[in-house]
């Protein structure tokens, strides 16, 4: 069977909801446009934005600690950098974060929606050049829908494959088969990915995207299905260009 992307999605704020793309163009060494660009901090954060670094996820809210964050829906608009915070379908917030005072409307929503779930006062931050990724290095998340599919199996439950977080959702491979790529290529068009590593997932998969619900443990269920908590793949960017849903993906080098 052939294999298609199936969708593709960005998280413009970490831990915030997804937002699904049509198409994107893809450079070398980086990762989807927008992705991870803001950051919401804690209290207790190391982060300095006056000295903008990447900082290990300890430093930044996120959904496997703070799971009503789950609960928010999120819109972004790239030619404005406009955040819409939506709750229950309710417009909450809105914030021109890509300045200063748009950020500070975000900011005081955060303030009290995160009120005592999260160390001091929480902040919107961004950083050029820097995406709030787990990994330091610019990648890109890829995660098989068949995979997800034997997961659900396994659990007797629909499983949203929103709860991995992908940029990429790849149709048509075997159920774990992306645990062999590592060291392979794959070719989207003209864009080409390097498989780096195979995803260790942490307890973020147990939030439900859209309620913030953790009724099923995905975490513990993964550890006893399979033996082991991995679930998709991060790639690098080789060659860039732009991608689209539908187009074929292909496995080279193995």
């Amino acid at each position: 069977m052939s294999m298609t992307l199936a969708k593709l999605y960005r998280y413009p704020v970490k831990s915030l909801s997804a937002s699904p793309l049509a198409t994107a163009t893809l450079r070398a060494g980086e990762g989807l446009p927008e992705d991870r660009r803001f950051a919401i901090m804690h209290g207790a954060s190391a982060f300095n934005p006056l000295e903008p670094l990447w900082q290990p996820k300890s430093n930044f809210v996120v959904l496997s600690r703070t799971d009503k964050l789950a609960a928010l829906e999120t819109e972004f608009d790239d030619a404005t950098s406009t955040l819409i915070i939506r709750r229950g379908g309710r417009q909450v917030a809105r914030g021109q974060i890509g300045t200063p005072l748009g950020r500070g409307l975000i900011d005081q929503f955060l303030a009290a929606y995160l009120k005592g779930a999260v160390p001091g006062t929480p902040r919107l931050v961004e950083a050029s050049g820097v995406a709030f990724s787990d990994k330091q290095e610019r990648l890109v998340s890829i995660v098989n829908a068949a995979s997800v599919a034997d997961l659900e199996r396994v659990v007797k439950e629909a499983v949203n494959p929103l709860r991995f977080r992908p940029n990429l959702v790849i149709d048509g491979a075997a159920p774990w088969e992306e645990a062999g790529w590592i060291g392979l290529s794959l070719e989207i068009g003209e864009v080409r990915l390097e498989i780096t590593e195979v995803i260790t997932r942490c307890a973020a998969i147990n939030v439900e995207p859209g309620t913030g619900s953790q009724s099923l443990n995905l975490l513990l269920a993964m550890e006893r299905g399979y033996g082991h908590r991995l679930c998709g793949v991060y790639a690098r960017v080789v060659t860039g260009g732009t991608v689209s849903a539908g187009d074929g993906v292909v496995v080279r080098g193995r």
